[in-house]
């Protein structure tokens, strides 16, 4: 079950002052891309990179991170050449033990500030899923995230099938094992919508609601928020009569 995703422009990392945006991009401009759709404009220029990670995440949701976020390159100190420490590390490197601070401008700036620090910062480095424009003298920089389920375009019985969850489980008192959430449809609503239900499908229906918050999960249970039956309702109040009818709600 896919997800909607926003990329939001955070920054400009090169000198838009000197080099201005063609495209007339400001920070805080979003772009939507809600399933069916890309919501907002769209650069061109950073429309490979943004479809790239949009569709990276619109799969994955909010599981998703870029490979190079383990490289522990990134909580390492600054170095210069010392052939003599080759005995050490294998190649001859010595530690910087300090931090550079590189004028406005400068390459060193198309990088997460937190990175090449010392002593390093708290927390996870290069967390945010990012894509940064090609022309590196204005570098408008994205950030992109999973902000919500995606019910546009071919996702929509996926996310049909997650509300008919909430609805169920609701049914029973707010809390239902999750292993028993597939007991509370009948034969027919199992085998008969699309897409079939089996423990695998609801397995994942339900810990793709547990990202967004829609419900929440222990070893066992599955329990409904405020947040999902707000979803839920929501969710019912869009439908037209024909449809409550026949998912019973």
């Amino acid at each position: 079950m896919p997800f909607q995703v926003k990329a939001t422009l955070v920054a400009f990392l090169g000198n838009p002052d000197r080099y201005p945006c063609h495209f007339q991009y400001k920070v805080e401009d979003e772009i939507i891309f809600d399933g069916k759709k890309a919501i907002g404009r769209v650069c061109f220029d950073m429309f490979p990179a943004l479809a790239e990670k949009a569709a990276a995440l619109h799969s994955a949701g909010p599981r998703y991170v870029d490979p190079g976020h383990y490289y522990p390159f990134w909580y390492s100190p600054l170095s210069v050449d010392a052939p003599e420490q080759k005995k050490y590390d294998g190649l001859g490197f010595k530690c910087v033990l300090k931090t550079i601070e590189e004028p406005p401008g400068h390459v060193r700036h198309l990088q997460p500030a937190e990175v090449f620090r010392w002593p390093p910062t708290d927390g996870e480095v290069v967390k945010d899923v990012t894509v940064l424009c090609p022309d590196t003298r204005t570098a408008a920089l994205f950030k992109l995230e999973a902000f919500d389920l995606s019910e546009k375009g071919h996702d929509t019985p996926y996310f049909r099938r997650q509300m008919m969850i909430l609805h169920k489980v609701l049914k029973k008192g707010g809390t239902v094992k999750l292993n028993k959430i597939i007991d509370e449809f009948s034969e027919f609503e199992r085998d008969n919508i699309y897409p079939a239900l089996s423990q695998r499908i609801v397995g994942r229906l339900v810990e793709e609601l547990a990202l967004m918050g829609y419900v929440v999960m222990d070893e066992a249970n599955v329990t409904v928020p405020e947040k999902g039956k707000k979803k839920l309702q929501d969710f019912k109040d869009s439908l037209p009569n024909e449809d409550k009818v026949a998912l019973g709600v």
